[in-house]
């Protein structure tokens, strides 16, 4: 008797563990994490505003304010510009995946999550899996607006497209570091203000909205150093002259060291905590 209870007492405590998911389950529930989030636009619209007001709004008046002052006209700041605004759009789009993350966790959804029989990783992939096509959004629309206003890219529409390619796949490495940050931080708008203070002085000091010998000495040996001038450069030769240049192997290798170290960090404190 005493055997048998305890063989039942085992199989029940096998059973509340749930099945342990493989690596298709996983996906597929990351999956189905990567639409809730995009289904989360329903209720709150605003959350689409980054990836489609700003990179319009930042387009034009970059455009119509500098390009006057920095190339003589318009049309001639747009190689400069349109690509400087779309790493700047996605790399400042990246930051959500932290601060929608500690939201979450905030207000007790992981552990909603947590009771449910799905792979624990499958919410923090979801995140970043939706990210992704945010980062698309994002570029498609820069360029769009772009093109609406004269930027004709000498690169064609593959080389647009590896552009694009090249800043989501950055843009998505980066992303890891807010993860982490939404991870150990306290509150979302800890996330936010973190996050800012890394990001903004990176795109700001960088060559994506003036060309760097206009700039004083000491600060040209940091944006030729700056990471986010290798993803500029990148962009711009890919786009503006359709060629695979040195700056495009510096952007991934950069996001591969990035992925390399954030990923493991984030995922290994999040299902601690998750």
């Amino acid at each position: 008797m005493s055997l048998s209870a305890n063989r039942e007492t085992s199989g029940t405590a096998r059973r509340s563990d749930g099945p342990q998911p493989g690596i298709a389950r996983a996906l597929r529930n990351s999956l189905t994490m990567a639409h809730r989030a995009l289904l989360k636009v329903r209720h709150t619209p605003e959350l689409w505003f980054d990836v489609t007001l700003q990179p319009i709004l930042f387009t034009l008046m970059f455009a119509y304010i500098f390009g006057g002052a920095i190339a003589g006209d318009v049309k001639g700041y747009l190689p400069i510009i349109v690509p400087g605004i779309l790493v700047q759009t996605v790399l400042t789009t990246s930051i959500v995946t932290g601060v929608q993350l500690r939201e979450d966790m905030e207000k007790g959804v992981f552990d909603r999550f947590r009771s449910l029989p799905i792979a624990r990783i499958a919410p923090l992939a979801g995140a970043l899996m939706a990210d992704a096509i945010r980062y698309a959004i994002a570029s498609a629309l820069t360029f769009a607006v772009g093109y609406l206003i004269g930027y004709r890219p000498a690169g064609g529409f593959g080389h647009v497209l590896a552009a694009m390619a090249l800043a989501v796949v950055c843009a998505w490495s980066v992303s890891w570091i807010f993860a982490f940050f939404g991870v150990v931080a306290r509150t979302a708008a800890g996330v936010q203000g973190a996050s800012m203070l890394v990001l903004l002085p990176l795109t700001i000091l960088s060559n994506a909205f003036v060309p760097v010998d206009t700039m004083p000495d000491w600060l040209q040996r940091f944006v030729n150093l700056n990471p986010v001038s290798h993803l500029v450069a990148a962009v711009r030769d890919l786009a503006n002259a359709g060629t695979f240049s040195r700056e495009i192997a510096v952007s991934l290798a950069g996001a591969a060291v990035i992925t390399a170290v954030f990923a493991p960090l984030a995922v290994r404190v999040y299902m601690r905590r998750a």
